[in-house]
Protein backbone atom coordinates (compact mmCIF):
# COMPACT_ATOMS: atom_id res chain seq x y z
CA UNK A 1 0.00 0.00 0.00
CA UNK A 2 1.16 3.41 -1.05
CA UNK A 3 1.87 5.60 1.92
CA UNK A 4 0.18 9.27 1.64
CA UNK A 5 1.72 11.97 3.52
CA UNK A 6 -0.17 15.27 4.26
CA UNK A 7 1.11 18.68 2.94
CA UNK A 8 2.69 20.61 6.37
CA UNK A 9 0.66 23.26 7.93
CA UNK A 10 1.60 27.00 7.33
CA UNK A 11 0.45 30.44 8.73
CA UNK A 12 -2.65 31.38 6.70
CA UNK A 13 -4.20 27.72 6.73
CA UNK A 14 -7.34 26.75 8.23
CA UNK A 15 -7.74 24.07 10.62
CA UNK A 16 -10.99 22.59 11.23
CA UNK A 17 -12.30 21.00 13.99
CA UNK A 18 -14.50 18.11 14.33
CA UNK A 19 -15.46 15.97 17.46
CA UNK A 20 -16.04 12.12 16.38
CA UNK A 21 -15.41 11.00 19.80
CA UNK A 22 -17.04 12.51 23.40
CA UNK A 23 -18.03 15.58 23.78
CA UNK A 24 -16.26 18.43 26.21
CA UNK A 25 -18.44 19.29 29.37
CA UNK A 26 -15.62 22.58 28.98
CA UNK A 27 -16.80 23.90 25.65
CA UNK A 28 -15.04 27.29 27.11
CA UNK A 29 -11.87 25.15 26.09
CA UNK A 30 -12.69 25.21 22.39
CA UNK A 31 -12.70 28.94 22.13
CA UNK A 32 -9.65 29.22 24.01
CA UNK A 33 -8.34 26.69 21.60
CA UNK A 34 -9.39 28.97 18.63
CA UNK A 35 -7.88 32.08 20.01
CA UNK A 36 -4.98 29.92 20.48
CA UNK A 37 -4.70 29.41 16.67
CA UNK A 38 -5.43 32.72 15.77
CA UNK A 39 -2.69 34.27 17.49
CA UNK A 40 -0.71 31.72 15.44
CA UNK A 41 -2.07 33.14 12.23
CA UNK A 42 -4.13 30.46 11.42
CA UNK A 43 -7.58 30.61 10.41
CA UNK A 44 -10.17 28.37 12.22
CA UNK A 45 -12.94 26.44 11.06
CA UNK A 46 -15.68 24.46 13.67
CA UNK A 47 -17.63 21.86 12.04
CA UNK A 48 -21.53 21.71 12.00
CA UNK A 49 -21.77 19.62 14.68
CA UNK A 50 -18.43 20.19 17.23
CA UNK A 51 -19.27 19.63 20.38
CA UNK A 52 -22.94 18.56 19.97
CA UNK A 53 -24.74 15.83 22.65
CA UNK A 54 -27.40 13.45 20.98
CA UNK A 55 -27.67 10.33 23.68
CA UNK A 56 -28.86 8.30 20.50
CA UNK A 57 -25.71 7.03 18.90
CA UNK A 58 -27.67 6.62 15.60
CA UNK A 59 -28.13 10.51 15.78
CA UNK A 60 -25.01 11.16 16.75
CA UNK A 61 -23.11 8.77 14.43
CA UNK A 62 -24.83 10.46 11.70
CA UNK A 63 -23.43 13.99 13.00
CA UNK A 64 -19.91 12.89 13.68
CA UNK A 65 -19.24 11.01 10.06
CA UNK A 66 -21.11 14.63 8.35
CA UNK A 67 -18.89 16.48 9.88
CA UNK A 68 -15.52 14.42 9.06
CA UNK A 69 -16.66 13.81 5.62
CA UNK A 70 -17.20 17.67 5.24
CA UNK A 71 -13.50 18.72 6.61
CA UNK A 72 -11.76 16.54 4.06
CA UNK A 73 -13.99 17.55 1.06
CA UNK A 74 -13.87 21.29 2.12
CA UNK A 75 -10.89 22.42 0.14
CA UNK A 76 -10.33 25.55 2.05
CA UNK A 77 -9.23 23.03 5.31
CA UNK A 78 -5.64 22.29 5.33
CA UNK A 79 -5.49 20.40 8.50
CA UNK A 80 -8.55 18.22 11.10
CA UNK A 81 -7.77 18.52 14.75
CA UNK A 82 -10.49 16.32 16.85
CA UNK A 83 -11.98 17.65 20.30
CA UNK A 84 -10.95 15.24 22.68
CA UNK A 85 -11.24 11.43 23.34
CA UNK A 86 -13.76 9.45 25.25
CA UNK A 87 -15.78 6.70 23.06
CA UNK A 88 -18.16 6.71 19.93
CA UNK A 89 -14.89 6.81 17.28
CA UNK A 90 -15.14 2.80 16.41
CA UNK A 91 -18.62 3.34 15.46
CA UNK A 92 -17.67 5.52 12.66
CA UNK A 93 -15.60 2.77 10.95
CA UNK A 94 -17.65 0.74 8.85
CA UNK A 95 -19.20 3.91 7.21
CA UNK A 96 -16.42 6.36 6.49
CA UNK A 97 -15.69 7.57 2.89
CA UNK A 98 -11.97 6.62 2.27
CA UNK A 99 -12.01 6.90 -0.35
CA UNK A 100 -13.08 10.79 -0.23
CA UNK A 101 -9.68 10.66 2.87
CA UNK A 102 -7.34 9.02 0.35
CA UNK A 103 -8.61 11.46 -2.08
CA UNK A 104 -8.23 14.77 -0.31
CA UNK A 105 -5.16 14.09 2.02
CA UNK A 106 -4.78 15.68 5.05
CA UNK A 107 -3.68 16.36 8.84
CA UNK A 108 -5.64 14.38 11.07
CA UNK A 109 -4.58 14.75 14.86
CA UNK A 110 -5.45 13.13 17.64
CA UNK A 111 -5.06 10.35 20.71
CA UNK A 112 -6.65 8.28 22.85
CA UNK A 113 -10.23 7.49 21.17
CA UNK A 114 -9.10 8.55 18.14
CA UNK A 115 -6.47 5.77 17.89
CA UNK A 116 -9.28 3.68 16.35
CA UNK A 117 -10.24 6.47 13.39
CA UNK A 118 -6.41 6.64 13.32
CA UNK A 119 -5.61 3.10 12.41
CA UNK A 120 -8.66 2.91 10.47
CA UNK A 121 -7.61 5.67 7.70
CA UNK A 122 -4.52 4.47 7.43
CA UNK A 123 -5.68 0.55 7.68
CA UNK A 124 -7.62 1.82 4.31
CA UNK A 125 -5.60 4.89 2.89
CA UNK A 126 -2.25 4.36 4.04
CA UNK A 127 -2.28 7.95 5.23
CA UNK A 128 0.02 8.96 7.93
CA UNK A 129 -2.11 10.63 10.81
CA UNK A 130 -1.18 12.24 13.81
CA UNK A 131 -1.26 10.55 17.33
CA UNK A 132 -1.28 13.85 19.56
CA UNK A 133 -2.79 16.87 21.00
CA UNK A 134 -6.63 17.88 20.97
CA UNK A 135 -8.42 20.55 20.87
CA UNK A 136 -10.18 20.39 24.69
CA UNK A 137 -7.57 18.13 26.27
CA UNK A 138 -3.86 19.88 25.98
CA UNK A 139 -4.59 22.94 23.24
CA UNK A 140 -6.21 25.08 24.75
CA UNK A 141 -3.21 25.46 26.94
CA UNK A 142 -0.40 23.68 26.15
CA UNK A 143 3.22 23.01 27.85
CA UNK A 144 6.17 24.38 26.27
CA UNK A 145 6.81 20.70 25.42
CA UNK A 146 4.06 20.06 23.90
CA UNK A 147 3.96 23.23 21.73
CA UNK A 148 6.81 22.59 20.24
CA UNK A 149 6.61 18.83 18.82
CA UNK A 150 3.05 19.86 17.77
CA UNK A 151 4.03 22.41 16.20
CA UNK A 152 7.25 20.71 14.82
CA UNK A 153 5.94 17.77 13.76
CA UNK A 154 2.93 19.92 11.86
CA UNK A 155 4.86 22.50 9.83
CA UNK A 156 8.38 21.38 9.90
CA UNK A 157 9.22 18.57 7.59
CA UNK A 158 12.77 17.63 9.04
CA UNK A 159 11.54 17.93 12.81
CA UNK A 160 10.32 14.29 13.31
CA UNK A 161 13.90 13.15 11.77
CA UNK A 162 14.80 12.95 16.09
CA UNK A 163 11.82 13.44 18.23
CA UNK A 164 13.14 14.06 21.88
CA UNK A 165 11.59 12.22 25.40
CA UNK A 166 10.69 15.32 27.55
CA UNK A 167 13.60 15.37 30.47
CA UNK A 168 11.26 14.23 32.92
CA UNK A 169 10.48 11.27 31.64
CA UNK A 170 13.07 8.91 32.27
CA UNK A 171 13.37 6.04 29.81
CA UNK A 172 13.64 2.73 30.95
CA UNK A 173 15.38 0.40 28.78
CA UNK A 174 13.54 -3.52 29.21
CA UNK A 175 15.58 -4.84 26.33
CA UNK A 176 18.01 -2.80 24.50
CA UNK A 177 18.52 -2.75 20.39
CA UNK A 178 17.92 -1.18 16.83
CA UNK A 179 14.92 -1.36 14.95
CA UNK A 180 12.95 0.25 11.93
CA UNK A 181 9.77 -0.09 10.68
CA UNK A 182 6.26 1.82 10.66
CA UNK A 183 4.92 3.42 13.43
CA UNK A 184 1.78 1.51 14.75
CA UNK A 185 -0.51 2.40 17.59
CA UNK A 186 -1.85 4.48 20.13
CA UNK A 187 -4.36 3.49 23.39
CA UNK A 188 -3.80 -0.30 24.46
CA UNK A 189 -7.74 -0.57 24.79
CA UNK A 190 -8.69 0.92 21.86
CA UNK A 191 -6.43 -0.78 19.42
CA UNK A 192 -7.13 -4.42 21.26
CA UNK A 193 -10.91 -3.64 20.04
CA UNK A 194 -10.08 -3.53 16.59
CA UNK A 195 -8.15 -7.12 16.51
CA UNK A 196 -9.87 -8.98 13.76
CA UNK A 197 -11.58 -6.16 12.32
CA UNK A 198 -9.95 -4.71 8.86
CA UNK A 199 -9.54 -1.79 10.85
CA UNK A 200 -6.23 -2.51 11.86
CA UNK A 201 -2.88 -1.83 10.15
CA UNK A 202 -0.61 -5.11 9.54
CA UNK A 203 1.79 -5.05 12.47
CA UNK A 204 4.52 -6.56 10.11
CA UNK A 205 7.34 -4.97 11.06
CA UNK A 206 5.72 -2.16 13.25
CA UNK A 207 7.39 -0.23 16.27
CA UNK A 208 4.49 -0.34 18.06
CA UNK A 209 3.80 2.08 20.72
CA UNK A 210 1.36 1.92 23.66
CA UNK A 211 -0.51 3.58 26.54
CA UNK A 212 -3.50 4.00 28.44
CA UNK A 213 -5.32 5.46 31.35
CA UNK A 214 -7.24 4.21 34.69
CA UNK A 215 -6.80 0.71 33.63
CA UNK A 216 -4.93 -1.90 36.08
CA UNK A 217 -2.17 -3.79 35.48
CA UNK A 218 -4.08 -7.16 35.47
CA UNK A 219 -5.88 -5.45 32.64
CA UNK A 220 -3.01 -4.56 30.80
CA UNK A 221 -2.06 -8.01 31.39
CA UNK A 222 -5.06 -9.21 29.62
CA UNK A 223 -5.33 -6.80 26.49
CA UNK A 224 -1.13 -7.66 25.74
CA UNK A 225 -2.01 -11.60 26.19
CA UNK A 226 -4.98 -10.73 23.16
CA UNK A 227 -2.32 -9.33 21.56
CA UNK A 228 -0.12 -11.87 21.68
CA UNK A 229 -2.53 -14.72 21.15
CA UNK A 230 -3.87 -12.51 17.97
CA UNK A 231 -0.47 -13.44 16.93
CA UNK A 232 0.14 -9.44 16.36
CA UNK A 233 2.72 -8.92 19.47
CA UNK A 234 5.71 -11.32 17.48
CA UNK A 235 5.09 -9.52 14.54
CA UNK A 236 5.92 -6.27 15.74
CA UNK A 237 10.11 -5.03 15.63
CA UNK A 238 10.13 -2.87 18.76
CA UNK A 239 7.81 -1.76 21.62
CA UNK A 240 7.57 1.40 22.90
CA UNK A 241 5.38 1.65 25.92
CA UNK A 242 4.48 5.27 26.64
CA UNK A 243 2.57 6.26 29.61
CA UNK A 244 -0.07 3.96 31.64
CA UNK A 245 -1.82 6.53 34.40
CA UNK A 246 -4.30 6.78 36.70
CA UNK A 247 -3.83 3.46 38.38
CA UNK A 248 0.10 2.98 38.03
CA UNK A 249 0.95 5.33 40.82
CA UNK A 250 -0.90 3.11 43.50
CA UNK A 251 1.23 0.69 45.74
CA UNK A 252 2.72 -2.07 43.51
CA UNK A 253 1.08 -1.11 40.70
CA UNK A 254 4.11 -0.45 38.95
CA UNK A 255 6.37 -3.01 39.95
CA UNK A 256 3.51 -5.54 38.80
CA UNK A 257 3.33 -3.54 35.54
CA UNK A 258 7.09 -4.26 34.37
CA UNK A 259 6.69 -7.62 35.33
CA UNK A 260 3.56 -7.75 33.18
CA UNK A 261 5.91 -5.79 30.56
CA UNK A 262 9.07 -8.45 30.76
CA UNK A 263 6.63 -11.32 30.61
CA UNK A 264 5.42 -10.02 27.00
CA UNK A 265 8.94 -9.24 25.87
CA UNK A 266 10.28 -12.93 26.51
CA UNK A 267 7.09 -14.45 25.23
CA UNK A 268 6.48 -12.76 22.21
CA UNK A 269 10.13 -13.01 21.27
CA UNK A 270 11.03 -9.66 20.13
CA UNK A 271 13.46 -9.10 18.05
CA UNK A 272 14.34 -5.35 18.70
CA UNK A 273 14.47 -3.05 21.76
CA UNK A 274 11.72 -2.51 24.52
CA UNK A 275 11.26 0.71 26.54
CA UNK A 276 8.98 2.15 28.68
CA UNK A 277 8.74 6.02 29.47
CA UNK A 278 7.79 7.55 26.10
CA UNK A 279 6.30 11.03 26.28
CA UNK A 280 3.08 9.92 25.17
CA UNK A 281 -0.16 9.08 27.13
CA UNK A 282 -2.10 10.90 29.04
CA UNK A 283 -0.28 13.71 30.26
CA UNK A 284 0.51 17.20 29.58
CA UNK A 285 3.77 16.80 27.69
CA UNK A 286 2.60 14.87 25.13
CA UNK A 287 4.68 13.92 21.94
CA UNK A 288 3.31 14.11 18.11
CA UNK A 289 3.66 10.48 16.70
CA UNK A 290 3.41 10.53 13.25
CA UNK A 291 0.88 7.17 13.02
CA UNK A 292 1.96 5.00 9.76
CA UNK A 293 5.32 6.90 9.21
CA UNK A 294 8.86 4.47 8.69
CA UNK A 295 11.02 5.36 11.85
CA UNK A 296 14.66 3.95 13.13
CA UNK A 297 14.20 3.50 17.45
CA UNK A 298 17.28 3.03 19.09
CA UNK A 299 17.17 2.01 23.19
CA UNK A 300 20.33 1.12 25.28
CA UNK A 301 20.78 2.00 29.07
CA UNK A 302 21.34 5.73 29.60
CA UNK A 303 20.16 6.46 25.85
CA UNK A 304 17.07 6.43 23.49
CA UNK A 305 16.77 7.76 19.88
CA UNK A 306 13.65 7.94 18.09
CA UNK A 307 14.50 9.12 14.45
CA UNK A 308 11.95 9.28 11.50
CA UNK A 309 13.47 7.52 8.01
CA UNK A 310 12.36 10.40 5.78
CA UNK A 311 9.99 13.64 6.32
CA UNK A 312 6.28 12.62 7.29
CA UNK A 313 5.19 15.39 5.78
CA UNK A 314 5.60 17.53 2.51
CA UNK A 315 5.72 20.94 1.33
Amino acid sequence: MKTLLPKALSEGDTIGLISPSSHSAFPDRIAQATRYFEKRAFKVKPSKYLNSIDTNPAIADQHKLFDLHAMFGDPDVDAVICLRGGSGASRLLSNIDYALIAANPKILIGYSDITALSLAVFAATGLVSFSGPMIATELYEPTPYTEEHFWGVLTDPLYALSLKNHSEHPVTCLKPGEASGRLIGGNLSVLCSLIGTPYLPLFDDAILFLEDINEPAYKVDRMLSHLLNAGQLSRCKAILFGQFTGTSEKTGEETRLKHIFDYYITHARIEGPVMTGLSYGHIRDLMTLPLGASFQVSVHPGSFSLQACCPVIHV
